[in-house]
């Protein structure tokens, strides 16, 4: 674990008056399609508007990769910045198309609302060769049935690839916060309350021993942590969980 870590848990204590500084308003370089990399981590926020299904969902998508848009990452890119060692970008950030050749410079890739998730065939295999080559992808924000279409695109990416269960013994909550309760249920308030958030792991040859090379937040939205942060609507506690866990997603996703 990093020395930063200590100034980090005391820190995150007052993490809502930080991060509520960093919002989309003057920050023309947020979710920009062809920031030129410079060597600094970078978040990439992946989009899709094109191709078919794995399995139709209940609703309508259109347009949800966008949810919390953009700022979720500035507030959580403005934390990792400040309170970590990571040589991180915080004016700025990306939202890549699957098949953009753009996303193998960068090791980190986030979608949201993979349950109305769609792409073609193309950008699924792209989408492999990225988390083959070393890729570490970010599945968040979606619930209950909204499984079915996300596990049946996934199979198009990896057809053989098995969803473990994660618990808090895995690396990923410890790399830099130890995080000894994961499933903290969604707050009251919430519209996800009443669901336990689950976290499950893609890992390279289906050993669990092996590199992680997707994360998936299911019955949760820890952006929503990310983008509400010192607005009062969540509980702090509850802020302060997505964030460490926000963060320790980036350090894992840098060293492993």
């Amino acid at each position: 674990m990093l020395a930063a870590a200590v100034v980090a848990v005391v820190a995150l204590g007052c993490v809502t008056a930080v991060s509520a500084q960093f919002g989309f308003r003057g920050y023309r370089l947020w979710g920009r399609p062809d920031l030129p990399y410079d060597g600094r981590l970078t978040f990439v926020r992946l989009r899709w508007t094109g191709g078919t299904y794995g399995a139709r969902p209940e609703g309508m998508g259109v347009n949800f990769w966008a949810h919390e848009f953009p700022g979720a990452e500035a507030n959580l890119m403005s934390v990792v910045g400040e309170y970590t060692a990571v040589n991180a970008r915080t004016d700025g950030s990306l939202t890549l198309p699957l098949d953009d050749p753009e996303l193998f410079k960068h090791p980190i890739a986030m979608m949201w609302e993979p349950g109305f998730w769609i792409m073609t065939d193309a950008q699924a295999a792209s989408l492999r060769a990225y988390m083959r080559k070393g890729g570490f992808v970010i599945f968040n924000d979606f619930e209950t049935r909204q499984w079915i279409n996300f596990e049946a695109q996934l199979r198009r990416v990896l057809p053989d690839a098995q969803l473990m269960t994660l618990d808090a013994g895995h690396p990923i909550f410890s790399v830099f916060f130890r995080i000894p309760k994961i499933d903290n249920p969604n707050p009251y308030n919430h519209h996800l309350g009443g669901l336990t958030p689950e976290y499950f792991g893609v890992f390279e040859d289906n050993d669990p021993n092996g590199r992680l090379m997707a994360i998936v937040n299911y019955n949760t939205n820890l952006a929503e942590y990310w983008w509400l942060a010192g607005r009062g609507l969540l509980p702090i506690e509850a802020e302060n969980t997505g964030f460490q866990i926000g963060i320790n997603y980036m350090l894992y996703g840098l060293t492993h």
